[in-house]
């Protein structure tokens, strides 16, 4: 009699696959995260879109032995001036003059990697010492730098380095064609940041129906403003021929700086030039407080009538309390203008007052033609504040024209750009402004929901600082580092359906930056340490791997994975990574099984080729093989609802990246 047997046929084999990396997601819960999106990722950036890498690290170029509060470039001469505690220096490499011992040697040094280190003494670079011991902020305008540190204004022209005082500020004429007696056209505003001022007279031949009018008995000159300072008066007054010749107070005339009254000892006459000025008189006087308007601002933007960016605008006064009077003053919502390509001139009529007087004014966009104006979170209702620029009367007037609801900022130093659109950083996260298409109505949208879930848990928010390197806008707070990718903005999130997409996220540690800057074509940073470091630029070099000679700790963790029937038990069998190979790479696969993590597997070994320009004994290959490699591993993870995997890269100067991810499993019974 013949038997029969039946075979249950064999599990059929599922398979996982992701090939699509598209950074971290920090604030959905880590099982609702996307399949390409990584709920803990760290020291990853961009490879190429959808692809992952480790960063690159970092090496030290000087060292200042004081706190870095900001590194300024002077365009026109290509020069660099580092604030480092209360000091200016000139750092101009790598082809700087400065940086040469005693006997005109060039102390810059290149290892063989063509990396640039500058050694011998830094004192020998110092320019100032006086500056504010908090963070510096600079802009050009008319051939010079500006800097503001909260404490004075700076100037650099490439060769000297200025605090902007009444001595080298721009000196206002306040009315022309004045007669003796007062009157005369208004011309130029008070410069807040010099007492001094000029008035010019014109002394007539004659009066139309003043028979008695002489103008060889005219002496007494009367200047708009009585209570003038000690500073000596100055005179000039037109000879014969027509020339401005200078007179001395108490040889040629006398002041009454009570009055404003000034007395010539021989009368100036008559115009030699009819119809044109002949008596220039210029006098100081010192209004408490004016020059600290100026003085005390922290941050600028350049804008100007229709958009050009010939004026200095400027903000950041933290001064309030109460006045001599005990009357409550506040400049925390203020900001002011420049004379127009003249960062030596700020006029007393100069000034805006924006939103309520308990929101400060924390930093500025531009947005085509217009200026926006954003104000902390204590403007509860409209905390940004558009304005265009126009000529009015010949005068440059800069009028609200709209104002947005949206978030407050919190820190005046993240404002910048990406892919064009102005970025700034709230307590909701980085928001752009940006203008609607259908209305042309403006808004806020939010731009960095992947990373709130842990920047927005940062202490110290106020103290970020951000800075655009290429199509990176970086963020930097408590010696991490916040990435948003410029090549790579995604669809928006559901739980942000006001903002039309957010850019990939990345998240970098080990990061003491205090402020950034792109050097020769290099992303470089200061530090509290006091030490300039630049990032290295070749990634295919294993020696760019490191930070001051550390290891640079990089992770890729895979959201869960229970594919399409969440409920079955799985049993994950076979893994497989494609990686981009090196001279010298590994990576450490683990697996999370009921909360814990294990390790299933470290290789040391496929992702390696060899290379006869490198030669390591310890992490030697002899596959010439430079292509992607796949990297697999039998797995034996069993009745697991769902499953995470983490890739992971700890060692000194090992490159690693990732580019496809596959795991094979099968499922069998309901979860119970």
């Amino acid at each position: 009699m013949a038997v029969s047997f039946n075979i249950p046929a064999s599990p059929k084999i599922n398979i996982y696959q992701n090939e699509n990396f598209l950074g971290c997601d920090f604030t959905s819960d880590a099982s609702t995260v996307d399949d390409t999106k990584s709920p803990d990722c760290v020291n990853m950036t961009r490879l190429v879109p959808g692809k992952v890498r480790k960063r690159m690290g970092y090496h030290p170029v000087v060292d200042y032995k004081a706190h870095i509060y900001g590194v300024h470039h002077f365009s026109t001469t290509d020069t660099w001036l580092v604030h480092a505690g209360t000091k200016i220096y000139n750092l101009s490499a790598p082809t700087g003059e400065i940086w040469v011992d005693d006997d005109g040697n060039e102390v810059i040094d290149y290892d063989e990697r063509n990396i640039l280190f500058l050694t011998g003494d830094v004192e020998d670079t110092l320019i100032y010492d006086g500056m504010a011991e908090q963070r510096s902020f600079s802009l050009e305008l008319g051939l010079k730098l500006v800097i503001m540190d909260g404490k004075n204004l700076y100037t650099f022209d490439g060769t000297t380095f200025t605090v902007l005082t009444g001595e080298n500020a721009y000196i206002p004429t306040l009315t022309i064609s004045k007669d003796p007696t007062g009157g005369g056209t208004d011309f130029e505003a008070l410069n807040l940041i010099n007492p001094a001022f000029k008035e010019s007279f014109y002394v007539a031949a004659t009066k139309e129906g003043q028979e008695e009018y002489d103008p060889s008995t005219i002496t007494d000159f009367q200047m708009t403003f009585g209570g003038l300072d000690s500073t000596e008066v100055i005179a000039w007054v037109m000879d014969s021929n027509g020339n401005m010749v200078q007179k001395t107070e108490n040889t040629h005339f006398t002041v009454n700086r009570t009055t404003g009254l000034i007395h010539f000892l021989t009368a100036p006459g008559a115009s030699p030039v009819s119809g044109e000025d002949n008596v220039i008189i210029q006098a100081y006087r010192t209004v408490e407080g004016y020059a600290d308007r100026i003085n005390h601002c922290r941050f600028g933007i350049l804008f100007g009538v229709n958009g050009a960016n010939d004026r200095l605008f400027i903000s950041g006064n933290t001064d309030k309390g109460l006045d001599e009077d005990d009357k409550p003053y506040s400049y925390i919502n203020y900001d002011w203008y420049s004379g127009q390509y003249d960062p030596t001139y700020f006029p007393d009529t100069g000034y805006s007052k924006l939103g309520a007087d308990s929101s400060a004014i924390m930093g500025y966009s531009i947005l085509g033609g217009y200026l926006a104006t954003h104000k902390d979170t204590n403007e509860i209702y409209q905390p940004v504040i558009i304005r265009e620029g126009d000529l009015v009367n010949d005068q440059p007037t800069f009028l609200v024209i709209n104002a947005l609801q949206g978030a407050g900022a919190v820190s005046p130093w993240c404002f910048s750009y990406l892919e064009e659109e102005p970025l700034f950083f709230s307590k909701l996260g980085i928001y752009a402004i940006t203008a609607q298409d259908i209305t042309g109505e403006k808004y806020a949208q939010n731009r960095s929901y992947y990373i709130d879930g842990k920047l927005l848990d940062e202490e110290n928010l106020s103290e970020a600082f951000a800075y655009t390197y290429r199509d990176f806008y970086l963020l930097c707070i408590n010696n991490h580092c916040y990435v948003l990718d410029g090549l790579q903005p995604i669809r928006t999130d559901k739980s942000k359906p006001y903002a039309t997409r957010q850019y990939v996220g990345f998240y970098w540690e080990n990061i003491p930056a205090t402020c950034m800057f792109e050097m020769k074509g290099n992303l470089c940073f200061g530090s509290n340490d006091g030490k300039i470091y630049m990032f290295y630029a070749k990634k295919d070099e294993v020696e760019s791997y490191n930070d001051v000679d550390e290891p640079i700790p990089c992770r890729w963790e895979t959201a869960d994975i229970s594919e399409r029937l969440f409920y079955k038990y799985k049993k994950y069998r076979y893994l497989a990574l494609k990686c981009i190979p090196a001279r010298a790479s590994s990576v450490e696969i683990w697996a999370q099984r009921n909360g814990l993590w294990e390790m299933i597997k470290e290789d040391q070994q496929t992702l390696r080729f060899f290379d006869f320009n490198y030669i390591n004994f310890e992490k030697f290959s002899f596959s010439p093989d430079n292509t992607a490699k796949v990297l697999p591993a039998k797995v034996r993870l069993r009745k697991l609802d769902h499953v995470r995997f983490r890739f992971v890269n700890e060692k000194l100067n090992e490159p690693f990246g990732l580019i496809n991810f596959a795991v094979e499993y099968t499922q069998g019974g309901n979860h119970k």
